[in-house]
């Protein structure tokens, strides 16, 4: 640092070049290398030479720096604007109080970032919100003004206040992308009887101008929730399929041997976690083993797939642990008895391959932009039929387990019944060419299935008389003839052949049914909305049933993810929320707008 400090005082040319040996020198502007023999005769003809503008004058780039480093940026209206356009939009996006901009820590660093700019107070900020959301709100109001057909998804949580909040999320196709806004996030004080969600629900339909719109309304499978979009709505009701697959787990994990394993295997890895000693030496064994330098990992009580997770762990170090407990140096003898692992212990862990396909189906049909719902009866029956199928020679617990969660699945969700091949996850499976076939139900219910399609595609209304006209080539000329008795003449044609004329004739109707089924099955990977993009003018009725049934998630988790970007765990700065703030902070979209 001294060197340069002297090298510096002596010649400017030291702002241009830098040693890279004793006897070497390379140009900052251009990288060429140069000789340098404790002179700078070298580098000054270099510059004069290839970049005359840069030195003119022994103090210019000094000059420069010392400019650079002093002014400061001028922070015009437009740049002003921008600035707290952004602090807005991150308010809103991480969900900050708004508060957070009368933080001492934050004008401190904007004072040193954009010094001209004056910071935003809570108010304006709140000003911004409520035009933002406004703007959008309004888009949004446009887009489901111009869509046929939408699905909703709830969910009820508590703030750390014990306030109790609602939130509605809504989904629909729009040019063959399933999209997903958040309808409101209400505080719901009142008892969370059938009737009061029931009225929630409504009112919020009526608010965004969907009543009539609504294909089915995805909860969990909590009986008030159940009861309120089965007695009380006009709309179908849809079991979130990440809550009933959790109880149908959890009635498996309810079996005394196999809860007995977890605690145990929870409370070994619960001695490594709070003791340095085992941590170090379960470090150590690990190297001498060659395995992963992996820490075990602790199961969460609301998440069954941590298990699974805790499970997988534990095999992949078992040895390493054995060495650590068997090892007095590290564990005493009494510790070593209580933490130790029996046999039958890890024999039950042969559940792995279970539970893999369990987190599978979930991860699966949890997705917000992807087609779910017609993956729920496929997935329950393959898990069924398959997964859950007992196997000869495996552990007799493993194989409880598997009839224990079959049992409670099949209760749930099993797609036997031809009384409810009306239901909207059946219909969305035969409009997903993916599944039409429905393989994975009986014979009685593929035809009740297909027999209700029918009917919804005979019952679907008609367009106005006078488009239908209008859109044909003929009439197209009769008018440009006759603009003036363009409409009596419809009018009088419309009488005279009366409205079943102008019915679609069922046979148009099932011709195109029987050419679907008759198509061959894409294979499973690909998207069914780029297939029905595609296919659209090939099977333009069923198009139309198709994007009402396909925009509904099999899970509810788009709403609880409202709270949550990780998953199903709420957040703690969410539960902090104030009634009326979280209705304008949750908008959906306009945070990325």
């Amino acid at each position: 640092m001294e060197k340069l400090l002297q090298q510096s005082s002596k010649s400017s040319m030291w702002s241009y070049f830098q040693k890279t040996t004793e006897t070497e020198v390379q140009c900052k502007l251009c990288e060429a290398k140069l000789a340098y023999h404790k002179s700078t005769t070298t580098m000054h003809s270099h510059m004069r030479a290839k970049h005359p503008g840069e030195s003119g004058g022994p103090s210019s780039q000094q000059q420069s720096i010392a400019s650079f480093a002093t002014r400061r940026r001028t922070c015009d209206d437009r740049r002003a604007e921008q600035t707290a356009s952004l602090i807005s939009k991150m308010i809103a996006k991480d969900m900050l109080p708004i508060s957070f901009v009368e933080g001492e820590g934050f004008r401190s660093l904007m004072a040193f970032v954009e010094p001209e700019f004056s910071v935003p107070s809570r108010k304006t900020i709140t000003t911004r919100f409520e035009k933002l959301f406004d703007d959008k709100t309004s888009e949004l109001r446009t887009q489901l003004m111009n869509v046929e057909k939408v699905s909703l998804t709830t969910d009820s949580w508590t703030a750390l206040t014990t306030e109790s909040y609602v939130t509605i999320t809504c989904h629909y196709i729009q040019s063959w992308k399933i999209q997903s806004a958040v309808l409101q996030t209400k505080a719901m004080p009142e008892r969370h009887t059938a009737e009061n969600i029931a009225n929630v629900l409504s009112t919020a339909t009526d608010h965004w101008g969907i009543r009539g719109k609504v294909i089915a309304c995805v909860h969990d499978n909590a009986s008030n929730m159940i009861r309120a979009n089965t007695e009380h709505v006009e709309w179908d009701s849809q079991p979130c399929f990440a809550h009933s697959l959790q109880l149908a787990i959890n009635d498996g994990f309810k079996l005394q041997h196999i809860n007995n394993v977890v605690t145990s295997a929870s409370r070994l890895v619960s001695h490594f976690h709070h003791s340095t000693t085992a941590t170090q030496a379960l470090k150590q064994k690990q190297q001498l083993q060659h395995l992963p330098e992996h820490k075990l990992i602790q199961y969460c009580r609301t998440r069954w797939n941590s298990i699974y997770d805790m499970f997988q762990r534990l095999l992949e170090q078992r040895w390493a642990i054995s060495a650590v407990l068997s090892d007095r140096a590290f564990t005493k003898l009494s510790d070593a008895r209580t933490l130790e692992l029996t046999d039958n212990n890890w024999s039950v862990m042969e559940l792995m391959p279970v539970l893999h396909s369990l987190k599978h189906a979930t991860t699966a049909l949890c997705g917000e932009s992807g087609v779910s719902i017609s993956m729920v009866y496929p997935v329950t029956a393959t898990l069924i039929s398959k997964h859950l199928k007992e196997n000869e020679g495996e552990s007799p617990k493993v194989s409880q387990f598997k009839r224990s969660v079959s049992a409670s699945l099949e209760r749930r969700l099993a797609p036997t019944d031809v009384c409810s091949a009306g239901k909207v996850a059946y219909i969305a499976s035969f409009l997903d060419p993916r599944h039409k076939h429905l393989r994975f139900t009986s014979d009685d219910v593929k035809v009740a299935v297909q027999a209700k399609v029918s009917d919804l595609l005979s019952s679907r209304p008609e367009p106005e008389l006078v488009e239908a006209v209008a859109v044909e080539p003929e009439e197209t000329e009769l008018r440009a003839k006759k603009p003036r008795s363009d409409a009596a003449s419809v009018s009088a044609i419309a009488a005279l052949f009366g409205e079943d004329y102008y019915k679609e004739d069922t046979t148009d109707i099932e011709s195109e049914l029987n050419r679907y089924c008759q198509d061959k099955c894409p294979p499973p990977q690909i998207d069914p909305m780029d297939w029905w993009k595609t296919n659209e003018n090939k099977y333009p009725q069923l198009a139309k049933l198709a994007s009402a049934y396909l925009c509904v998630p099999a899970t509810s988790v788009p709403s609880e993810r409202v709270f949550s970007m990780a998953g199903l765990i709420v957040n703690r700065l969410h539960c902090c929320l104030r009634e009326p703030a979280p209705d304008k902070e949750e908008e959906n979209g306009w945070m990325d707008g």
